[in-house]
Protein backbone atom coordinates (compact mmCIF):
# COMPACT_ATOMS: atom_id res chain seq x y z
CA UNK A 1 0.00 0.00 0.00
CA UNK A 2 1.52 3.31 -1.01
CA UNK A 3 1.71 6.27 1.35
CA UNK A 4 -1.08 8.30 -0.27
CA UNK A 5 -3.58 5.45 -0.07
CA UNK A 6 -2.51 4.72 3.51
CA UNK A 7 -3.12 8.37 4.46
CA UNK A 8 -6.60 8.24 2.93
CA UNK A 9 -7.50 5.07 4.82
CA UNK A 10 -6.25 6.41 8.14
CA UNK A 11 -8.06 9.72 7.68
CA UNK A 12 -11.28 7.86 6.85
CA UNK A 13 -10.73 5.77 9.98
CA UNK A 14 -10.23 8.83 12.16
CA UNK A 15 -13.39 10.48 10.85
CA UNK A 16 -15.48 7.29 11.11
CA UNK A 17 -14.39 6.55 14.68
CA UNK A 18 -15.04 10.13 15.80
CA UNK A 19 -18.52 10.00 14.23
CA UNK A 20 -19.20 6.62 15.88
CA UNK A 21 -18.32 7.98 19.32
CA UNK A 22 -20.32 11.15 18.70
CA UNK A 23 -23.34 9.07 17.67
CA UNK A 24 -23.00 6.78 20.67
CA UNK A 25 -23.46 9.77 22.98
CA UNK A 26 -26.63 10.82 21.11
CA UNK A 27 -28.45 7.53 21.73
CA UNK A 28 -30.86 8.10 24.61
CA UNK A 29 -34.43 7.16 25.47
CA UNK A 30 -36.93 9.28 23.52
CA UNK A 31 -34.44 10.42 20.84
CA UNK A 32 -35.44 9.77 17.23
CA UNK A 33 -33.38 7.25 15.25
CA UNK A 34 -33.64 9.60 12.28
CA UNK A 35 -32.04 12.45 14.21
CA UNK A 36 -29.08 10.28 15.23
CA UNK A 37 -28.57 8.96 11.69
CA UNK A 38 -28.72 12.40 10.11
CA UNK A 39 -26.45 13.99 12.71
CA UNK A 40 -23.81 11.25 12.44
CA UNK A 41 -23.83 11.43 8.65
CA UNK A 42 -23.54 15.22 8.81
CA UNK A 43 -20.59 14.88 11.17
CA UNK A 44 -18.80 12.66 8.63
CA UNK A 45 -19.35 14.99 5.69
CA UNK A 46 -18.51 18.14 7.69
CA UNK A 47 -15.18 16.53 8.59
CA UNK A 48 -14.37 16.09 4.92
CA UNK A 49 -15.23 12.44 4.22
CA UNK A 50 -17.84 10.77 2.06
CA UNK A 51 -20.51 8.41 3.34
CA UNK A 52 -19.48 4.80 2.71
CA UNK A 53 -23.00 3.61 3.54
CA UNK A 54 -26.05 4.87 5.43
CA UNK A 55 -25.68 4.89 9.21
CA UNK A 56 -27.13 1.57 10.41
CA UNK A 57 -29.13 1.63 13.65
CA UNK A 58 -30.19 -1.93 14.44
CA UNK A 59 -32.08 -2.56 17.68
CA UNK A 60 -32.41 -5.68 19.89
CA UNK A 61 -33.00 -8.76 17.70
CA UNK A 62 -32.11 -6.88 14.49
CA UNK A 63 -28.44 -7.64 14.02
CA UNK A 64 -27.79 -5.42 11.01
CA UNK A 65 -29.19 -3.48 8.07
CA UNK A 66 -31.68 -0.95 9.32
CA UNK A 67 -31.60 2.77 8.65
CA UNK A 68 -34.54 5.12 9.24
CA UNK A 69 -36.43 6.50 6.24
CA UNK A 70 -36.97 10.19 5.59
CA UNK A 71 -40.16 10.47 7.66
CA UNK A 72 -39.36 7.96 10.40
CA UNK A 73 -40.75 8.72 13.89
CA UNK A 74 -39.17 5.73 15.67
CA UNK A 75 -37.45 6.57 18.97
CA UNK A 76 -35.06 4.73 21.27
CA UNK A 77 -36.63 3.16 24.36
CA UNK A 78 -35.15 2.34 27.74
CA UNK A 79 -33.60 -1.12 27.60
CA UNK A 80 -32.95 -1.12 23.86
CA UNK A 81 -29.69 -2.71 22.71
CA UNK A 82 -28.59 -0.54 19.78
CA UNK A 83 -25.96 -1.39 17.17
CA UNK A 84 -24.56 1.79 15.59
CA UNK A 85 -22.64 1.00 12.38
CA UNK A 86 -20.82 3.85 10.66
CA UNK A 87 -18.78 4.11 7.45
CA UNK A 88 -16.70 6.92 5.94
CA UNK A 89 -14.48 7.11 2.90
CA UNK A 90 -11.79 9.37 1.51
CA UNK A 91 -11.63 9.16 -2.27
CA UNK A 92 -13.28 5.73 -2.05
CA UNK A 93 -10.99 4.28 0.63
CA UNK A 94 -13.38 3.02 3.30
CA UNK A 95 -13.34 2.74 7.07
CA UNK A 96 -16.17 0.73 8.68
CA UNK A 97 -16.80 0.64 12.43
CA UNK A 98 -19.57 -0.22 14.88
CA UNK A 99 -20.40 -0.27 18.57
CA UNK A 100 -23.30 -1.34 20.79
CA UNK A 101 -25.16 0.85 23.29
CA UNK A 102 -27.70 -0.23 25.90
CA UNK A 103 -30.20 2.55 26.53
CA UNK A 104 -30.59 3.44 30.21
CA UNK A 105 -30.08 -0.06 31.66
CA UNK A 106 -27.24 -2.52 32.26
CA UNK A 107 -28.97 -5.84 31.68
CA UNK A 108 -26.84 -6.76 28.66
CA UNK A 109 -23.35 -5.89 29.87
CA UNK A 110 -22.10 -9.44 29.24
CA UNK A 111 -23.58 -9.52 25.75
CA UNK A 112 -21.89 -6.26 24.82
CA UNK A 113 -18.63 -7.32 26.47
CA UNK A 114 -18.62 -10.64 24.58
CA UNK A 115 -18.51 -9.09 21.10
CA UNK A 116 -16.04 -6.44 22.26
CA UNK A 117 -13.63 -8.95 23.81
CA UNK A 118 -13.88 -11.19 20.75
CA UNK A 119 -12.80 -8.26 18.58
CA UNK A 120 -9.91 -7.43 20.89
CA UNK A 121 -8.72 -11.04 20.82
CA UNK A 122 -8.80 -11.17 17.03
CA UNK A 123 -6.86 -7.92 16.73
CA UNK A 124 -4.12 -9.37 18.95
CA UNK A 125 -3.98 -12.55 16.85
CA UNK A 126 -4.51 -11.64 13.21
CA UNK A 127 -1.58 -11.30 10.82
CA UNK A 128 -0.80 -12.05 7.17
CA UNK A 129 -0.84 -15.69 6.12
CA UNK A 130 -3.25 -17.16 8.66
CA UNK A 131 -6.39 -18.98 7.57
CA UNK A 132 -9.42 -16.82 8.35
CA UNK A 133 -11.23 -19.77 9.93
CA UNK A 134 -8.71 -19.41 12.77
CA UNK A 135 -10.09 -15.93 13.35
CA UNK A 136 -13.57 -17.41 13.46
CA UNK A 137 -12.40 -19.93 16.05
CA UNK A 138 -11.21 -17.11 18.33
CA UNK A 139 -14.50 -15.23 17.98
CA UNK A 140 -16.53 -18.38 18.58
CA UNK A 141 -14.60 -19.48 21.67
CA UNK A 142 -14.60 -15.99 23.18
CA UNK A 143 -18.33 -15.49 22.80
CA UNK A 144 -19.15 -19.02 23.95
CA UNK A 145 -17.12 -18.39 27.11
CA UNK A 146 -19.91 -15.96 28.04
CA UNK A 147 -22.52 -18.71 27.46
CA UNK A 148 -23.66 -16.84 24.37
CA UNK A 149 -23.68 -17.60 20.64
CA UNK A 150 -21.73 -16.03 17.77
CA UNK A 151 -23.83 -15.40 14.68
CA UNK A 152 -22.66 -17.98 12.18
CA UNK A 153 -24.01 -16.40 8.99
CA UNK A 154 -22.73 -12.87 9.55
CA UNK A 155 -19.12 -12.11 8.74
CA UNK A 156 -16.63 -9.31 8.49
CA UNK A 157 -15.24 -8.51 5.07
CA UNK A 158 -12.35 -7.22 3.04
CA UNK A 159 -12.71 -3.83 1.37
CA UNK A 160 -11.29 -2.10 -1.69
CA UNK A 161 -11.69 1.32 -3.22
CA UNK A 162 -15.41 2.15 -3.54
CA UNK A 163 -16.30 -1.49 -2.77
CA UNK A 164 -17.58 -2.22 0.73
CA UNK A 165 -17.67 -6.02 0.49
CA UNK A 166 -15.00 -7.72 -1.63
CA UNK A 167 -13.57 -11.22 -1.87
CA UNK A 168 -12.73 -12.26 1.69
CA UNK A 169 -15.18 -12.94 4.50
CA UNK A 170 -14.00 -12.81 8.13
CA UNK A 171 -16.05 -15.46 9.95
CA UNK A 172 -17.42 -15.49 13.47
CA UNK A 173 -17.29 -19.29 13.75
CA UNK A 174 -14.56 -21.89 13.14
CA UNK A 175 -15.76 -23.14 9.77
CA UNK A 176 -12.90 -24.44 7.58
CA UNK A 177 -14.80 -23.22 4.52
CA UNK A 178 -13.11 -19.86 5.23
CA UNK A 179 -9.63 -20.83 4.05
CA UNK A 180 -8.55 -17.48 2.59
CA UNK A 181 -5.28 -16.05 3.88
CA UNK A 182 -5.02 -12.24 4.09
CA UNK A 183 -1.76 -10.64 3.04
CA UNK A 184 0.11 -7.54 4.13
CA UNK A 185 -1.74 -4.41 3.03
CA UNK A 186 -5.19 -6.03 2.97
CA UNK A 187 -7.95 -3.98 4.59
CA UNK A 188 -10.45 -5.92 6.69
CA UNK A 189 -13.56 -5.00 8.64
CA UNK A 190 -13.71 -7.38 11.61
CA UNK A 191 -17.12 -7.50 13.31
CA UNK A 192 -18.03 -10.12 15.91
CA UNK A 193 -21.76 -10.48 16.65
CA UNK A 194 -22.95 -12.10 19.88
CA UNK A 195 -26.48 -13.16 20.76
CA UNK A 196 -28.52 -14.89 23.46
CA UNK A 197 -30.70 -16.27 20.67
CA UNK A 198 -30.20 -18.72 17.82
CA UNK A 199 -26.79 -17.62 16.54
CA UNK A 200 -28.26 -17.44 13.06
CA UNK A 201 -30.02 -14.57 11.28
CA UNK A 202 -32.90 -14.64 8.83
CA UNK A 203 -33.84 -11.98 6.29
CA UNK A 204 -36.66 -9.72 7.42
CA UNK A 205 -38.38 -6.64 6.03
CA UNK A 206 -36.65 -4.02 3.93
CA UNK A 207 -33.94 -1.94 5.54
CA UNK A 208 -34.35 1.39 3.66
CA UNK A 209 -30.82 0.70 2.34
CA UNK A 210 -30.23 0.10 -1.37
CA UNK A 211 -27.40 -0.49 -3.83
CA UNK A 212 -27.16 -0.36 -7.61
CA UNK A 213 -27.15 -3.76 -9.27
CA UNK A 214 -23.75 -4.22 -10.91
CA UNK A 215 -24.94 -7.19 -12.99
CA UNK A 216 -27.68 -5.45 -14.98
CA UNK A 217 -28.06 -6.74 -18.53
CA UNK A 218 -29.05 -3.66 -20.50
CA UNK A 219 -29.88 -5.78 -23.54
CA UNK A 220 -32.89 -7.06 -21.58
CA UNK A 221 -33.86 -3.59 -20.37
CA UNK A 222 -35.91 -2.07 -23.18
CA UNK A 223 -37.47 0.78 -21.22
CA UNK A 224 -35.41 3.85 -22.12
CA UNK A 225 -36.75 5.88 -19.17
CA UNK A 226 -35.60 3.19 -16.75
CA UNK A 227 -32.14 3.18 -18.33
CA UNK A 228 -31.86 6.96 -17.98
CA UNK A 229 -33.07 6.87 -14.37
CA UNK A 230 -30.67 4.07 -13.45
CA UNK A 231 -27.74 5.93 -14.97
CA UNK A 232 -28.66 9.02 -12.90
CA UNK A 233 -28.84 6.95 -9.72
CA UNK A 234 -25.55 5.18 -10.46
CA UNK A 235 -23.82 8.48 -11.15
CA UNK A 236 -25.09 9.81 -7.82
CA UNK A 237 -24.35 6.82 -5.55
CA UNK A 238 -21.77 4.85 -7.57
CA UNK A 239 -20.99 1.38 -6.16
CA UNK A 240 -21.77 2.18 -2.52
CA UNK A 241 -25.02 1.58 -0.59
CA UNK A 242 -27.45 4.49 -0.28
CA UNK A 243 -30.40 5.35 1.96
CA UNK A 244 -34.03 5.88 1.00
CA UNK A 245 -33.80 9.32 2.60
CA UNK A 246 -30.79 10.22 0.44
CA UNK A 247 -32.80 9.19 -2.61
CA UNK A 248 -35.70 11.32 -1.37
CA UNK A 249 -33.40 14.33 -1.17
CA UNK A 250 -31.94 13.77 -4.63
CA UNK A 251 -34.96 12.88 -6.80
CA UNK A 252 -38.59 13.90 -7.16
CA UNK A 253 -41.34 11.22 -7.03
CA UNK A 254 -38.83 9.16 -5.08
CA UNK A 255 -41.15 6.42 -3.80
CA UNK A 256 -42.45 5.66 -7.31
CA UNK A 257 -38.95 5.77 -8.75
CA UNK A 258 -37.56 3.41 -6.11
CA UNK A 259 -40.35 0.91 -6.75
CA UNK A 260 -39.71 1.03 -10.50
CA UNK A 261 -35.99 0.50 -10.05
CA UNK A 262 -36.57 -2.42 -7.67
CA UNK A 263 -39.18 -4.02 -9.94
CA UNK A 264 -36.77 -3.77 -12.88
CA UNK A 265 -33.94 -5.34 -10.87
CA UNK A 266 -31.80 -2.24 -11.34
CA UNK A 267 -31.30 -1.76 -7.63
CA UNK A 268 -31.39 -4.13 -4.67
CA UNK A 269 -32.67 -3.50 -1.17
CA UNK A 270 -30.80 -4.95 1.78
CA UNK A 271 -33.11 -6.93 4.11
CA UNK A 272 -33.03 -6.47 7.85
CA UNK A 273 -31.07 -9.35 9.41
CA UNK A 274 -32.85 -10.73 12.46
CA UNK A 275 -31.84 -13.39 14.96
CA UNK A 276 -33.88 -16.51 14.16
CA UNK A 277 -35.11 -16.83 17.77
CA UNK A 278 -35.50 -13.07 18.27
CA UNK A 279 -32.57 -13.04 20.66
CA UNK A 280 -30.83 -9.79 21.47
CA UNK A 281 -27.68 -9.08 19.47
CA UNK A 282 -24.51 -7.06 20.12
CA UNK A 283 -21.83 -6.03 17.62
CA UNK A 284 -18.37 -4.48 17.76
CA UNK A 285 -16.37 -3.62 14.64
CA UNK A 286 -13.05 -2.12 13.62
CA UNK A 287 -11.29 -1.70 10.30
CA UNK A 288 -7.70 -2.92 10.24
CA UNK A 289 -4.83 -2.82 7.78
CA UNK A 290 -2.67 -5.95 7.80
CA UNK A 291 0.97 -5.19 8.58
CA UNK A 292 4.08 -7.37 8.30
CA UNK A 293 3.50 -9.11 11.64
CA UNK A 294 0.02 -8.07 12.76
CA UNK A 295 -2.47 -5.32 12.02
CA UNK A 296 -3.09 -1.63 12.53
CA UNK A 297 -6.53 -0.56 13.76
CA UNK A 298 -7.59 2.59 11.89
CA UNK A 299 -10.97 3.09 13.59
Amino acid sequence: MDDEIYKKYTLAGKIASEARDYGKDLIKSGVKLLDVAKNVELRITENGAGLAFPVNISINEIAAHFSPNHGDTLVFNKGDVVKLDVGAHIDGYIADTATTVEVGTNDYDNLIRASSEALDNVIEFIKPGIHLYEVGKIVEHTIQSYDLMPIENLTGHSMKRYVLHTGMSVPNVSNKFYRAKPKEGDVLAIEPFATDGAGHVNAGDGSNIYICNETVNFKLLRNQKSRILFNRVKKKFKTLPFAQRWFEDAFSNSDIMLRKLLFSGLIKQYPQLIDAKKGTVSQKEHTVILTEDGCEVIT
